[in-house]
């Protein structure tokens, strides 16, 4: 796939869940959105970032992992004008799921970087390790999270595994010889 061309179809944040979401959607991702919050070391970071980074997120308003993951992303964006952030309805974007399939399904939130001229630096989702620790730790227990409610520890940790994959990224493209060449840095 020809993530770069794809990337140009995407939509910002509010406009996804205004195309996508019902009401009570748009709720949840809302109030998500006001239940987290960068602190400071995590705006300075971001604030560091000097390579553009183009992100697709392919995601759906109904999924409760995108409930709890893709507000932070807007968080992101917010704080770092380098981040350009594009959502994909995963079911009006088969194509894309197919292209970011994972264990062998267009599982949601998934999430390609690409630099500021398209190439792709890499991949991460749908779940974060944080996550993936905590049901793991459930199994174990009587009852299963439904994946809808995070405690704030999680939601935190979640959060900071996310930011961890962006500066990933940020310091690959930061790093590149193309891309230093090209910006004389």
């Amino acid at each position: 796939m020809d993530f770069a061309a794809k990337f140009a179809e995407g939509l910002p944040y509010a406009d996804f869940l205004n195309k996508y979401g019902s009401p009570d959607q748009r709720q949840r991702w809302n109030d998500f959105f006001h239940c987290v919050s960068l602190n400071d070391i995590q705006k300075a970071l971001l604030g560091s970032f000097t390579r553009q980074m183009k992100v697709i997120v392919l995601a759906g308003t109904w999924c409760g992992d995108c409930v709890n993951q893709c507000p932070m992303f807007e968080h992101f964006s917010q704080a770092c004008p380098q981040l350009d952030i594009r959502f994909f309805d995963r079911d009006a974007n088969p194509d894309l799921g197919q292209a970011m399939a994972t264990c062998g399904a267009a599982r949601v939130p998934s999430v390609v970087f690409l630099s500021e001229d398209g190439y792709v630096c890499g991949r991460y989702g749908d779940r974060t390790l944080s996550k993936y620790r905590s049901l793991v730790g459930s199994l174990v227990g009587n009852a299963c999270s439904t994946g809808i409610a995070l405690g704030d520890d999680l939601a935190l940790s979640v959060m900071q595994d996310w930011l961890d994959e962006f500066e990933r990224i940020q310091w690959m493209l930061r790093t590149s010889g193309r891309l230093r060449s090209l910006h004389g840095d």
